[in-house]
């Protein structure tokens, strides 16, 4: 190996990061403080800026002149967060949403879509899946070409290499050679990951959870799945099974991996075919036994005695689940998510109350305040962290083509 010939070239690229790292964490920076930020010469400062300039990452910002200020402003230079934009999608099992982000992980178009009745066909899910990324870029006004990274959520166990663990019962639903069908129709690297763990992403990004590194997400809408963060870090374990709630059934007093709305529904419907007359009936009508957790939860805020025991239920039983991830973990704080984590606030003081019964010391609990853009924000935190991790190897604007240094000469 020829050192002195990699050499400069190496040197280049650290300070090429050194600053792009410095303008992705401030509004714009002039020449003086990216020379106290980076401790490297003006001269290097400055020709640092220009190739970043050159290459699309960075763009001269405008200066504001102070008054009386003689002579030219002091240049100030910025990262150009719409150098390119990353996709997440949050993949379930009847809806799709899609969120298109720039750089700077701002929302500028998006979309929802449900598949067709009943789950079907994988052709149709997936065709349902490219018609809703198509509409969310012209939501967005953004050319696929300008797509650098591309995450996916879904409700299923994920390897750590990023493939469907086999020998799941919802896998087929899943498993919808969107990996292949980006990559070769549109040229996206694609990322897949179990939509509990990207909540977790989420809430550490921009939620509750954004000041603390430990921290497990709870989705507790139709079955249980969680998502942990230990020391700043997304936990996987060897196969991706980190967080998994498939050992329920061994839990006295669970049994299973029911969600909240889940139970919210089943027990409210065996009331109704008990005879409960109260404020569930009243809201379901008298026509039919089948009850929404909506109406539940609005019941027990009613004063519903009926509702109201079903979700001390519930809180007690979710209590069990929450030591043991306590229990396993040791988070500081457990965020609830999912579908019903707006109405999930009224289970905190049972939940809180009964699991300091089983856990010293017990974690902070919370519900997540990004209601249905929770698996689709942590997905374009894990699109961004892939991206600024190449951001060097890169071309703005045609997220798949590597800039003139990173191919190398014949």
């Amino acid at each position: 190996m020829d050192v002195s010939a990699s050499t400069p070239q190496l040197l280049r690229r650290t300070n090429l990061r050194s600053v792009l790292d410095v303008l992705r964490t401030v509004p714009s920076a002039t020449g003086t403080d990216l020379i106290q930020a980076t401790g490297l010469t003006r001269a290097t400062v400055i020709a640092v800026c220009d190739d970043l300039i050159a290459r699309g990452w960075a763009r001269e910002a405008a200066s504001p002149r102070a008054g009386g200020q003689k002579g030219r402003p002091a240049r100030r230079f910025e990262f150009n967060e719409s150098a390119g934009f990353v996709l997440g999608l949050d993949v379930g099992l009847a809806t799709v949403r899609v969120v298109v982000s720039d750089l700077a992980g701002n929302v500028v178009g998006g979309t929802e879509s449900r598949f067709p009745y009943h789950g079907g066909t994988p052709a149709d899910r997936r065709s349902t899946v490219i018609a809703a990324t198509r509409d969310a870029l012209a939501d967005a006004g953004v050319p696929a070409a300008s797509v650098l990274a591309v995450a996916l959520g879904i409700a299923a166990q994920v390897t750590p290499e990023g493939t469907i663990a086999p020998g799941q019962e919802l896998a087929p639903m899943f498993d919808l050679g969107l990996t292949q069908e980006f990559a070769e129709g549109f040229g996206w690297p694609v990322l897949v990951e179990n939509d509990a763990k990207l909540a977790a992403l989420a809430e550490r990004w921009r939620g509750i959870g954004a000041d603390e590194s430990n921290l497990a997400v709870i989705l507790a809408g139709e079955r249980l799945g969680t998502g942990v963060i230990e020391s700043g870090r997304l936990v996987h374990g060897a196969l991706g099974r980190a967080g998994t709630m498939g050992g329920l059934e061994l839990v006295e007093g669970v049994g299973n991996q029911d969600g909240i709305a889940k139970l919210a529904r089943h027990w409210g419907t065996a009331a109704l075919d008990a005879g409960h007359e109260g404020m569930i009936r009243a809201l379901v009508g008298e026509h039919t036994n089948r009850v929404s957790a909506r109406y539940v939860f609005e019941a027990a805020a009613a004063g519903d005695e009926t509702a109201a025991q079903i979700l001390d239920r519930i809180a007690r039983r979710m209590a069990r689940v929450l030591a043991l991830v306590s229990t396993f973990f040791d988070p500081r704080l457990i965020v609830i998510g999912g579908a019903v984590a707006a109405s999930a606030t009224a289970l905190l003081p049972g939940m809180t109350d009964e699991l300091a019964r089983y856990v010293p010391d017990p974690p902070r609990l919370a519900v997540s305040e990004l209601g249905e853009m929770l698996v689709a924000t942590g997905a374009v935190r894990l699109a961004l962290d892939h991206v600024e991790a190449r951001l060097l190897d890169l071309r703005p604007g045609n997220g798949t083509a590597p800039s003139p240094e990173a191919v190398p000469s014949a």
